[in-house]
């Protein structure tokens, strides 16, 4: 039995599991990043690009957002830090152009910083909804996760910067950051918003180490990861597809509560509600991705 067989009528969903970083200041690189086939190419401004090279990528990646599809995939930017004196710049020089689908915020650490880019944002585009995307590197960051996920309508999700993260708590190994790993996805969904994605994995050789550590995200409630290299997409794409026993249980729940009211028994005696249906819902979504 397919996973739409016998349930009811939906709209597709495509559910971003994949974002790609690359550095601004190589558009031949940018270029190749758009035909990979990740779900969002992630245009970076910051870490990736050298001092002397800012006013560079800032044009180049104007350049390629003047085009209202700039590739097959969508396309966000990750500006400059928002407490350095490039933050701005690098908003007004893309916020208002057609081929942008997102701001990544780095070094978030309150929600007045990200009040302050919605702002630029919205005055720029002279519109309302640039979509903005937080990312937490710093142990204020993380204490303030929902505050930051609350500051504006036009966050839409958060982030984890791990390796900043990693420094500024002075942890070493996976434990140091479980906390703040489930912190940020416990804020985003009080917050209302998707599930965040992983920080990326650095090793890009080692994908055994990737799948197994896109495990683990997954059990924190992570959804899809940031890579680095191309050859992550399909590692972190598997690691996040149900497994063919849970759409099958996800399956069993949709067909027995179609209408997400109330409490209902299972046949084999469990008693689910609209949350759990709900949750079943998601993962026939995620399934689908198998199809198209």
């Amino acid at each position: 039995m397919s996973v739409s067989e016998e349930l009811p009528a939906r709209s597709p969903v495509r559910t971003v599991l994949t974002w790609l970083y690359v550095p601004g200041d190589r558009p031949a690189v940018v270029a190749r990043a758009l035909a990979a086939g990740a779900d969002v190419v992630l245009v970076d401004l910051e870490d990736a690009v050298a001092p002397d090279r800012k006013a560079y990528a800032r044009d180049a990646t104007a350049e390629l957002l003047a085009d209202p599809a700039p590739g097959p995939s969508p396309v966000h930017v990750r500006i400059n830090a928002l407490d350095g004196p490039l933050a701005e710049a690098d908003v007004r020089a893309v916020a208002g152009l057609p081929g942008l689908a997102g701001l990544r915020l780095p070094k978030a650490n309150g929600p007045a910083e990200v009040r302050r880019v919605a702002g630029w944002a919205a005055a720029t585009a002279g519109r309302e909804g640039v979509p903005l995307y937080p990312i937490l590197e710093s142990a204020l960051g993380v204490e303030r996760a929902y505050e930051i996920a609350t500051a504006s309508p036009a966050v839409c999700g958060l982030a984890l910067g791990e390796a900043d993260l990693r420094a500024d708590l002075g942890v070493y190994d996976e434990a140091g950051l479980a906390w703040p790993r489930s912190r940020a996805v416990v804020a985003a969904r009080a917050a209302g918003l998707a599930p965040p994605a992983q920080s990326v994995y650095a090793d890009v050789r080692d994908l055994d180490g990737l799948a197994a550590s896109c495990a683990r995200g997954r059990a924190l409630g992570f959804l899809g990861r940031a890579a680095i290299h191309p050859r992550q997409l399909p590692v972190i794409e598997r690691a996040y597809l149900p497994t063919a026993a849970e759409v099958r249980a996800a399956r069993d729940i949709v067909l027995a509560a179609p209408t997400d009211e109330g409490a209902l028994a299972l046949p084999d005696g469990r008693f689910v509600d609209a949350a759990v249906v709900a949750g079943a819902r998601r993962t026939l979504d995620l399934a689908e991705r198998r199809r198209t």
